[in-house]
C-alpha cells in the first residue's frame, strides 16, 4: 500500500480533523490508485484540510489537482451546544464558524497550497456548475440524508468509469454512528455502477464500472 511521506503524516496528525490515521492511509492509498487516471481528484467536506493534506499530496504525485468543496461553516453537528463543536474556529467577528483560515494554514504548512483547487461554497452549487470528469470522489460532508444524497446526486455523474467513490462515516450499526454515509454506501451499490474494493474502518471504497442511478 502507498504510504505518505513523513512530513505528510505530521502534517495530517498536526491539523484538526476526525480522520483517524489508518482511515487516512487507507484514502491515501485510494487516491494514489485514482491518480493513475490522470484526472482531478475532489472532496466534498474540508473541514480544516486534514484529509484534504492526503489527496493533495497524491495529486502533487501524480500531476493531478485536488479539489474539495465546503462552505466553511461547519456541519450540523459542530455548530455551539453540539458534540464536535470548537470555539477554536469560530470567527470572533461574526460569531459564526468558519474553518477556511485554519485550512489554509494546513496547506500553508504542508508547502501544497499549490496543488489544491478550493472551491468555497455549498457542494450542490459547485456540482452544478461542474464539468470535467474526476478520478475521485470523497464524500465526507454533512452527515444528514439530505446532504449525503445531495453529494451523491451531484458528483458521482461526473466520476469517470474506472474512478473511486470514497464515502466516510459508514457505520452499518446505528449505535456507531448516523446512517447517511451507510445509505449512500447502499445506494451506490445497489445501482450496480460499483464494485466494491478493501475498505479500512470506516471508509468505503467503491471503483465505478458502468452507469450508477
Amino acid at each position: 500500500m502507498s504510504i505518505p511521506a513523513p512530513e505528510i503524516i505530521a502534517a495530517f496528525e498536526a491539523a484538526k480533523g476526525f480522520m483517524p490515521r489508518h482511515e487516512g492511509l487507507a484514502l491515501y492509498a485510494a487516491a494514489v490508485r485514482a491518480a493513475r487516471l490522470g484526472l482531478p481528484l475532489l472532496e466534498v467536506g474540508t473541514y480544516c484540510g486534514r484529509s484534504t493534506l492526503l489527496l493533495a499530496d497524491a495529486a502533487r504525485a501524480a500531476g493531478v489537482t485536488a479539489v474539495t468543496v465546503d462552505h466553511h461553516r461547519g456541519s450540523e453537528e459542530q455548530q455551539p451546544g453540539w458534540e464536535y463543536h470548537d470555539p477554536e474556529v469560530v470567527d470572533p467577528h461574526t460569531g459564526r464558524i468558519d474553518t477556511l483560515p485554519a485550512f489554509r494554514r494546513t496547506l500553508h504548512a504542508a508547502g501544497l497550497e499549490d496543488h489544491v483547487l478550493a472551491l468555497v461554497g455549498r457542494s450542490p452549487q459547485a456540482a452544478a456548475v461542474w464539468r470535467a470528469p474526476l478520478g475521485l470522489v470523497f464524500v465526507d460532508g454533512g452527515h444528514t440524508d439530505e446532504h449525503a444524497s445531495a453529494d451523491y446526486a451531484g458528483w458521482v455523474p461526473h466520476l469517470a468509469e474506472g474512478g473511486l467513490l470514497v464515502v466516510h462515516d459508514v457505520f452499518p450499526d446505528p449505535a456507531d454512528g448516523g446512517q447517511a454515509p451507510y445509505r449512500l454506501y447502499l445506494r451506490a451499490l445497489e445501482s450496480g455502477g460499483f464494485a466494491e474494493e478493501p475498505g479500512t474502518g470506516s471508509l468505503r471504497v467503491l471503483r465505478r464500472t458502468g452507469p450508477a442511478s
